[in-house]
Formats: structure tokens, sequence, C-alpha cells
């Protein structure tokens, strides 16, 4: 006889939605995690300012609808993302105030093009190489993108190669840089995937859907933290699971603490490339681990930076700020309503975090503030406190905020990506159709995984 119906690996949204959600089916479910803490990437600190911040995710988007759902169930309220003012666009040295752009789709990187006092050539190289890719991602399917137009030669062309190939210039090259280090995609470098990788992540989580529309009261932390205590008596935190076996009757589940559960089922809601750390048995298939090996983590670390008011709003200014600086590849606004405290939320990505995490901490200090004082002028050099989050050092998440798919993987193991291994389901936002890599994604993979437990366990 089971212990239980269903074994879920990870206590992240994707895991904590998944088991909620066949707790409310009937089912009996205990939850793995490996960290003291629940939440995953949904993780939150307090701060001397007295206000809870977002070490990990913390926006919500126009079209997070189960997001949205949830965030009212668990009596949580929601504001706007503050994006009245200006921005700052920071180039080759120079940083310029523009208005936003409207929609996105008329825009370079959020801004209005002709505002940005940039050479119009080179704006409009720009526009027209986004442009492809808007194409590209409209013709690249959300559940199998190796079966996309021309998939084969997208998928074995590095994003880097294509644009060698158009003979882009610097300006065009920032575009794309940035889309692969911070606009979704997973923290990485141009000639670290493909293109069909690249518009594989607009098709499914498209900047021009606003996916940084809302914030959430408090902080986004608190839904972790009140999902766990829901289901405070199935969950196990320090569990790490290191090994996942199968029969035709049961699957075994154990953990690092010597506890072996038996269940009728398991959900693994854990970054691919955690997954290959637990010995499977029998063995996932050659292009099960193919496809893993090649789904590394992006490298990511996010910075906060807070301040006794947001006093960009009062010179006008946004806080989006966007350039070629040597760290910070974006800076937001995140303050509560009135601007106190004011915080400033910045992100260091792929080889920029590589390079930095080497630096000695008072070279990486002064790096960050360097950089918080060119897109926000002196007074962003000197912030009440500086909370800097290295994601790439967390041993059970090692990067942020999602994978990526190294070139050719989508077009010779893709077909694997979802599918069940026996009795072993998958889970977490990598595993979604719809806003992987972000919390959407994440509730949307917990619940599909639900269901696919359920029928698998019948009434």
């Amino acid at each position: 006889m089971a212990d239980v119906d269903v074994v879920v690996v990870g206590a992240g949204l994707s895991g904590l939605i998944c088991a909620r959600a066949l707790r409310r089916q009937g089912r009996q479910v205990r939850i793995l995690e490996a960290r003291d803490r629940p939440g995953g990437r949904l993780h939150s600190r307090a701060t001397a300012l007295g206000v809870e911040v977002d070490l990990g995710g913390q926006w919500g988007g126009r079209d997070h609808h189960h997001l949205a759902a949830l965030i009212q169930e668990l009596g949580l309220g929601r504001f706007p993302s503050p994006y009245d003012g200006d921005g700052v666009f920071h180039w080759r040295g120079v940083r310029r105030t523009a208005p936003l752009a409207e929609r996105f789709a008329d825009s370079l990187l959020f801004f209005q093009p002709s505002a940005l006092g940039l050479p119009p050539r080179e704006v409009s190289e720009a526009l027209r190489l986004q442009a492809a890719l808007d194409k590209l991602a409209r013709e690249v399917p959300a559940i199998a993108p190796w079966t996309a137009p021309n998939a084969l030669a997208l998928d074995q062309t590095t994003i880097a190669a294509w644009l060698d190939g158009q003979q882009a210039g610097p300006l065009a090259r920032h575009v794309f840089r940035w889309f692969a280090r911070v606009g979704g995609s997973g923290g990485f470098e141009l000639h670290e995937s493909s293109l069909l990788h690249l518009a594989w992540t607009q098709a499914v989580a498209p900047q021009s859907a606003s996916p940084e529309d809302w914030l959430v009261e408090g902080g986004m932390g608190q839904v972790g933290r009140r999902l766990a205590a829901e289901q405070a008596d199935a969950l196990r935190l320090r569990a790490p699971v290191e090994a996942i076996a199968e029969s035709a009757a049961e699957v075994r589940v154990r953990h690092s603490g010597g506890e072996e559960l038996r269940a009728r089922a398991v959900v693994v809601a854990i970054p691919p490339a955690l997954r290959l750390a637990i010995q499977f048995s029998p063995p996932l298939p050659p292009a099960w681990t193919a496809w893993l090996q090649r789904a590394p983590m992006g490298g990511m670390v996010k910075v906060l930076a807070l301040y006794p008011e947001a006093f960009w709003r009062q010179e006008g200014l946004s806080g989006l700020g966007i350039g070629d600086l040597s760290l910070l590849q974006l800076t937001a606004d995140s303050s509560p309503p009135g601007g106190r405290p004011g915080i400033l939320a910045s992100f260091i990505a792929a080889d920029a975090a590589a390079h930095w995490q080497r630096q000695p901490e008072a070279t990486r200090r002064a790096g960050v503030l360097s950089d918080l004082a060119s897109y926000w002028g002196p007074q962003a050099a000197t912030p009440t406190e500086l909370i800097v989050h290295n994601w790439n050092a967390e041993p059970w998440t090692r990067g942020a905020f999602t994978s990526f798919l190294t070139p050719g993987a989508w077009t010779a193991h893709g077909p694997i990506w979802r599918q069940p291994h026996g009795r072993v389901i998958w889970a977490g936002t990598e595993a979604a159709t719809r806003w992987p890599g972000y919390f959407e994604g994440a509730v949307e993979a917990g619940l599909a995984a639900a269901a696919q437990a359920g029928a698998w366990l019948g009434g």
C-alpha cells in the first residue's frame, strides 16, 4: 500500500500549486523541498526601511490570469507598476532621457525611437531586425517549436551568427542582447542559444504583452509562504530527493533525510538542470538526459537599492533604465505606490554576472553603485540599503529566472520536453507552454501536472 498518492518534488510556486490542486481532488500528497524554506524563486526579505522586497520574481503581467486569480484568492492586493515619466537609455557613455512608447512593437526597447537622438540609420536597422524576430516568433508553435518552418536551420544558427549574417550594427546587437539577457529569456549570451529558441521565448512570453505590468502589495514572497502554510502538514523541508525508483505498482522516492516514500505517482517540479542530480530507476531515456544536459540555467543576480523616497519621480522619471553599462542591464521602479521608500530593482545577467561574481566584494559593490549613478545621478550611489542576491550561488536553483536551450537542442530532443517518464510527471515554470520563466508559467505548469496526475490516478 502506498504511503501517499503523489509525491511532489520541489516547493516552489509550481510544486505548491500542483500539491494544492491535488489535495483539493482529495489526494494524499507529500511535498519534498531541498531548501530550508518553501517558495523556490518566490523569495523575499525584510529591509531596514520596514518593507519586504522580492529577491526573486516580483511582477505579474497583463494577461497573467492564473497568477492574478491566485493573488485575489489569497487576499493580497495589487498595484500597477510605476512607469509614469521618462526613462533613461544609456548608450556609449551618453545618458539619454526619453518617453516610453505606447506599444512595445513600436518601441526601441520600450522607448520612443525618435526621442532617443540616435543615428536614424542605426535605429531603423534595430527596428527592422526586431520586427524580423517578431515575425519569426509568430511562426513558432508554442507546444512544438521544432515543427516551425525552417526549424532545423534556425535551431542550428546561434543568435550571434544570425546577426552576423544580417551585418547587424552595435545598436541592433544590443537590442537582441537585451532580449537574451533579461527579456524573459533566461540570462544567456547571443552565442549560447539559437535563433529558434529566442523566437520561441517571444512566442510564449512576449515582451509586447507587458509581463511586468503589476506588483503585489507587500511583495510576491507572501504567495509562497501562504501556500506553504496551507499545506504545512504535507511539507518536508531540507529533504532533497536523491532517488526515484518505479515499478509496475508504485514509485519509491528517497530523500537525503533517509526517509523513503511510496506513492502512486511523482511530480518533479524543479529546474531541468537539477533533475540530473536525481537517480532514476529505470534510468531516464538517453533523449531525456541529453535534453536536460542542454538546458542550463541562465546567469542572474538581482540588485535592490533602497532610498528614503523615489527621488527620480520628482524629476519626472519612471525608474526604467536600459543601457550598455558594464553590469546593470535594466533598472525598474519597484517602490510602493506612494514612493516611500524608493526601490530600484536591477539585474546583472549572463557573462556580466559571471565576471562580477569573481570580483572582491568591494569591487562588486562599487561597480553596482557606479552603474546606478550613471542611470539616476549621484543620489543613486548612496542608497540607504543595497541588497544583492546572487541566484547563481543558490545550490537548489543555480541561476534564474529560467533555463535556456543550447543550439540544436529543440530539433534534436524537443519532442521529449514534456513527456512523462512512467509515473513521473514534470512541472516547474520551465515545463509551461505559456509564460515559461514567469510565475504565470509556474502556476499553469503546476495545474497541468495536477490534472495529469489526477487522470493517471483515476477515481
